[in-house]
């Protein structure tokens, strides 16, 4: 067994695991908070690809530089949507799991009016772009300069991330009502303002996360769906409401993934991701970084 190109196959599934981590952190703010099961994530990752190339291509604007469009737009779509979809859902006195069936069924109804939308304005045609597609060498590996560079600004923006998360009065607004949603009403937080911000912000990061990917591979209106099973896989590998759960579980599942396919076969990435999904589901359901799971002995309390 050659242990250096195991080492640079885990090297590329940590470099794929930082645009699972950013994708499925925006994913984690939305369902960890509001228990909205958004399954049209990751049509807004395919929207922000294309607002990527449409202003690399078309434009001559640097795909990073494209960043500062595509997240923004998206996040200010993202408040209009869950005001006029998820607002009044959320407004209503139901059990978590009628809200979860219900947030599900209207998502699935804005997936296919996303896609649709789509192949109207760009078609199914195949479209994608070259940019910073020569190899890089580091420490003895070899990389794609823009897998490496992906990984970077995926990290750079999951930092301001928790810096917002932490350091900031709204930060600690979500945070507070992430850990107890009825002591935070108490304390006045205007709960649908928040909702409508992680929303967003959500949408957002899926945008950024879309950015990134037109940078690796090429565009279809149909690209969402996989990258937002991805996302549930690693908020659920990582912990619900953990958002360092999903940094941590986007790198180990890359990893994994990119070892799976190294010894098998590359069509079978899904396979393993849902392999993964299985086995935290039996082995420890609450996530291997969830602050709230029951200890090993100790009962539930659900």
């Amino acid at each position: 067994m050659n242990v250096a190109l195991l080492l640079d196959v885990a090297a590329g599934g940590l470099l794929m695991g930082g645009l699972y981590a950013l994708i499925a952190v925006g994913l984690n703010l939305q369902y960890g908070l509001m228990r909205v099961l958004n399954v049209a994530h990751g049509e807004f990752l395919m929207i922000g690809g294309y607002l990527t190339y449409m202003l690399h291509v078309h434009l001559g604007v640097n795909p990073l530089v494209s960043i500062l469009v595509s997240g923004p737009v998206v996040f200010a779509g993202g408040m209009g949507i869950h005001a006029l979809l998820f607002r009044g859902l959320l407004r209503l006195k139901r059990t978590q799991e009628e809200l979860e069936a219900n947030s599900l069924l209207i998502s699935f109804g804005l997936l296919f009016i996303l896609q649709n939308a789509a192949l109207l304005l760009w078609s199914a045609d195949i479209k994608g772009y070259q940019y910073l597609d020569r190899p890089l060498h580091v420490l003895g590996a070899v990389f794609p300069t823009n897998r490496v560079v992906a990984f970077g600004v995926a990290a750079m923006v999951t930092a301001l991330l928790f810096v917002f998360l932490k350091g900031t009065l709204a930060g600690t607004t979500v945070r507070a009502l992430m850990q107890d949603p009825v002591g935070a009403r108490l304390m006045g937080v205007k709960v649908p303002r928040v909702h409508g911000l992680c929303f967003g912000l959500g949408v957002g990061l899926a945008a950024v996360t879309g950015s990134l990917v037109s940078m690796l591979f090429e565009l279809t209106p149909f690209i969402g769906l996989p990258y937002t099973i991805t996302a549930l896989v690693v908020v659920i590998l990582g912990g619900l409401g953990s958002v360092t759960g999903s940094l941590l579980g986007g790198l180990i599942l890359g990893v994994l993934e990119s070892l799976g396919v190294h010894f098998t076969a590359p069509d079978l990435r899904m396979v393993i991701s849902y392999g993964v999904l299985a086995l935290i589901l039996v082995l420890r359901p609450y996530g291997l970084f969830n602050p709230l799971a029951p200890r090993p002995g100790q009962a539930s309390q659900a």
